[in-house]
């Protein structure tokens, strides 16, 4: 389907701020939180709360983390990563800011990126801050786990998988330099995002001209304040998404179509 309002828009700014949620990565297989009116599908991501408090919490999560990481870790861009991708070799965007963790506009070749909400494919130790590729640490899971390799489960959002069973058996190593407790590289639920990320990407939105939302319902605030924060200098604002999203009446434009689709224009 043809969107000539949101080619004009795009033909119009020539230093565009593109702010991106699930929605631009459910047509690599990886699903989304929301339902059309912003609703949760499922229960709600693990909090950073019950991560740090809890070792069950953490067995619970490192399992399902392990059985979905293997579709996770392989998924590849779209064409609406792609076409992003494009738009920053075309030089008309400002910065990429995402608020996924899948690194699939790195791979479709995107250069201005900020990942407002880190990278799935880093595990961090919390004591000594030491990191490890997340690939190298689902090594190190299947050998301490062995008999978890035979679970599948369906996908769930951010490299989770739908799997419920009993998990006390099953081992998290710590971290093998000084013992530490092991976090992907992510912000969970109930954390901040780290002040010089956001710095650094208010610094970019100042430069923009206007502001493009490709696949977010925005109702989580780290992603929701920039579009305030783009209202407040009076940028133009457009968003993609199906389904209703945060900010809804501060939009110039918007599209309800797949951000795939969407965007084809651009390739």
């Amino acid at each position: 389907m043809q969107h000539p309002a949101l080619r004009d828009f795009i033909d119009r700014h020539q230093r565009l701020f593109v702010l991106t949620g699930a929605g631009c990565s459910t047509n690599s297989g990886i699903p989304d939180y929301r339902d059309s009116d912003g609703n949760w599908k499922r229960t709600r991501p693990v909090t950073i709360q019950a991560f740090l408090g809890e070792a069950a919490t953490r067995q619970r999560y490192w399992a399902r983390s392990m059985v979905g990481w293997r579709r996770f870790g392989r998924a590849m861009p779209n064409g609406a990563h792609r076409a992003l991708a494009k738009l920053e070799q075309q030089d008309r965007c400002e910065l990429l800011l995402t608020q996924n963790v899948d690194r699939l506009h790195q791979a479709a070749g995107s250069q201005r990126v900020i990942d407002l909400h880190g990278r799935l494919d880093v595990v961090r130790c919390l004591g000594c801050g030491a990191t490890m590729p997340r690939e190298q640490f689902q090594g190190e899971l299947a050998r301490l786990n062995p008999a978890w390799l035979a679970h599948d489960a369906a996908d769930a959002p951010d490299g989770d998988a739908d799997l419920e069973q009993d998990f006390s058996s099953f081992v998290v190593p710590a971290c093998e330099a000084c013992g530490g407790m092991l976090k992907p590289d992510v912000v969970f639920f109930g954390e901040n995002v780290p002040r010089d990320t956001v710095d650094s990407a208010q610094a970019h939105l100042e430069q923009a001209d206007a502001l493009l939302v490709v696949g977010s319902s925005l109702m989580v605030y780290s992603g929701f304040r920039f579009v305030r924060m783009a209202e407040q200098r009076g940028l133009p604002i457009a968003a993609v998404n199906l389904g209703r999203t945060r900010a809804d009446d501060l939009l110039t434009l918007k599209v309800e179509d797949s951000c795939e689709t969407a965007l084809a224009f651009l390739l």
